[in-house]
C-alpha cells in the first residue's frame, strides 16, 4: 500500500470530522406530520446568518464579491443558510467515510473559496487557514483520496468498469435531489415547502457534475 495516500486519508479524516464538528451547532431535529424525524437547520442559525453574511461584507474590498453578498445572499439569506448547512454536512460526512470524494471535494473547495473571499479581508489568519482548506481540497480531488480507507476503494474493488458511470450518476441525484426540499422549511403543521430558486441551480450542477467521473 502506498505510504502517502495513507497519509491524505488521514488528513482527509481529520478535515471530515472538522466539517461535522463546524455544522453540529446548526442543526436540530423536527418532525413531517409529527412522526418522521429529519435535520432541519436550527432558526437561531436561520436568523445569526444575515447578521454574519452583512459583517463579511462591510468593508469587504472585493466588490464583485461584496456586491454578491449584499444583493443576492442577504435578500435570500434563509436560503443560503441552509443549502450552506447541508453542504458542510455532505462534504464532512463524505470525507469522513471517503464516499464521492470527486464530488465530495468539488462541493467542499467551493464552499472554501466563498468562505475565503469572505472573510479574506478580517485577518491573516482567515486567509491562511481557508488557503490551507482549499489546498486540501485540491489534493482530496486529484489524489481521489476516497480509494485509501474510504468507501470509493471498496466501490472500485466490487464494481464493474462498465457499471460505474451509471453509478455516478445514480450517487449525484442521490446527493442532489433533496436540496431542494432541505433549503425549503416546515411550516407549523409539519410540512415541507421548498424553495423555488434553486431549481435552475439544482438542475445545472447536475448536468454538470454527472458528466465527471466521481471514483477515478
Amino acid at each position: 500500500m502506498n505510504v502517502p495516500q495513507i497519509w491524505l486519508a488521514v488528513l482527509r479524516i481529520i478535515v471530515g470530522a472538522w466539517f461535522l464538528k463546524a455544522v453540529w451547532t446548526k442543526f436540530t431535529v423536527e418532525f413531517v406530520w409529527g412522526v418522521v424525524p429529519y435535520l432541519a437547520v436550527s432558526p437561531r442559525f436561520i436568523g445569526f446568518q444575515p447578521k454574519r453574511v452583512a459583517e463579511f461584507a462591510n468593508g469587504n474590498p472585493v466588490d464583485w464579491y461584496k456586491q454578491f453578498l449584499e444583493g443576492t445572499v442577504l435578500p435570500h439569506a434563509q436560503l443560503f443558510a441552509n443549502l450552506q448547512a447541508y453542504g458542510e454536512v455532505a462534504v464532512g460526512i463524505g470525507l469522513l467515510l471517503g464516499f464521492c470524494i470527486g464530488l465530495t471535494a468539488l462541493i467542499g473547495l467551493f464552499l472554501t473559496l466563498n468562505y475565503g473571499l469572505a472573510t479574506q479581508w478580517m485577518s491573516f489568519g482567515q486567509q491562511g487557514f481557508h488557503v490551507l482548506l482549499a489546498t486540501s481540497m485540491i489534493m482530496f480531488l486529484g489524489a481521489r483520496a476516497g480509494r485509501v480507507w474510504g468507501l470509493d476503494g471498496l466501490i472500485l474493488r466490487r464494481v464493474s468498469p462498465s457499471s460505474r458511470r451509471w453509478l455516478s450518476i445514480i450517487m449525484v441525484l442521490t446527493v442532489f435531489l433533496p436540496l431542494p426540499f432541505s433549503a425549503g422549511t416546515a411550516d407549523r403543521d409539519g410540512r415541507l415547502y421548498a424553495v423555488s430558486e434553486n431549481d435552475s441551480t439544482l438542475t445545472i450542477v447536475l448536468l454538470q457534475v454527472s458528466s465527471h467521473k466521481l471514483w477515478e
